[in-house]
């Protein structure tokens, strides 16, 4: 079976200059892209043999983590990614299948299923569900470690934890195997140079059973903040999500309920409300509201007595003082 990558991600069309999703198959010798994943059929495929890599590409203003593909018949082909490390994983096989066909051997991406039996049994997309139960799967965390904060993270250790006591495995060994199958799969990622650098590893295990290795799950919200460099710098969830709709409005303040002009900016997938002092640009935002599981209402006044602004302030009212008579 020839080794292949499965993620979603976005690439630019070459003839309508458009962007969609599609579902990407990195093979040995080409990159094969679906409408959707449950697709039999590929859409079209992108050969490798004489392609170049661009990454990061920073033509576009308003697009990050996007790299560029350029075939040996001077075709450009446009991708991004959801996040920094998504986008990195890709570059980095892509090259090493482009190699592999310059150097005429055949590209294996590091996989399990060469090295591991996992019990017929075992599903591991069921699994991975329950990991992330937020009642009685695997707790994520906020991790520090080297000057760098890690969000919604958790330890190798606590992997094989979980998989114990919940009777998944019967010793600590066989924790590991079913953990690196996980990675394998892209169920769990790696977040640190220690898991990151295991995950490389020729060994027939990669997922690390110690407090100081750390993981995430693929879909959740993992984000990792502190002093590191440029192209170490992980693009936070909740800005990935596309721009719906900006604009103006007034917003009462949490302590001193005063009320101020302030831009806001709704974003999709995930779904975030950022709010910014219009004089000061888009940089750094004053605030987020996560939307999701959130309510929305209409209403007519403000309670426990504060008001909205009068839509019709008397200068007397603007500069403080009372009405004259």
């Amino acid at each position: 079976m020839t080794p292949s990558i499965h993620l979603l991600v976005s690439s630019q069309g070459t003839v309508f200059n458009s962007w969609k999703a599609l579902w990407v198959v990195l093979s040995d010798d080409g990159l094969e892209f679906y409408k959707k994943k449950s697709d039999s059929s590929p859409k079209g495929m992108i050969p490798l043999k004489g392609a170049a890599m661009t990454s990061p590409f920073l033509d576009f203003q308003k697009r990050m983590l996007v790299f560029k593909l350029s075939t040996a018949k001077q075709q450009d082909h446009y991708f991004q990614a959801a996040y920094l490390e998504e986008r990195d994983t890709w570059v980095k096989d892509i090259r090493k299948a482009i190699k592999c066909l310059e150097e005429g051997c055949q590209f294996a991406r590091k996989s399990t299923r060469k090295s591991i039996r996992l019990p017929e049994a075992v599903n591991l997309g069921t699994l991975y569900l329950a990991m992330k139960d937020p009642d009685s799967g695997v707790r994520e965390l906020k991790l520090e470690k080297d000057k760098k904060v890690f969000n919604h993270c958790f330890t190798g250790t606590a992997v094989i934890d979980w998989l114990m006591s919940n009777n998944k495995v019967r010793n600590r060994q066989e924790g590991l195997i079913l953990g690196t199958a996980l990675i394998s799969e892209g169920y769990l990622q790696p977040a640190g140079e220690l898991s990151k650098a295991a995950t490389e590893d020729i060994s027939e295990t990669t997922l690390l059973d110690q407090i100081d290795a750390f993981y995430y799950f693929a879909d959740s919200g993992f984000y990792c903040e502190g002093n590191s460099s440029d192209e170490d710098v992980i693009l936070k969830e909740e800005f990935r999500g596309a721009v719906v709709k900006q604009g103006c409005l007034l917003k009462q303040g949490h302590r001193v309920k005063n009320w101020k002009v302030r831009k806001f900016i709704l974003r999709d997938d995930p779904a975030y409300l950022h709010y910014y002092d219009p004089t000061k640009g888009d940089e750094d935002a004053l605030g987020a509201v996560h939307l999701r599981g959130s309510v929305v209402t209409a209403i007519e006044y403000v309670p426990d007595g504060l008001s909205l602004p009068h839509p019709h302030p008397t200068p007397a009212l603007i500069e403080g003082r009372r009405p004259l008579k």
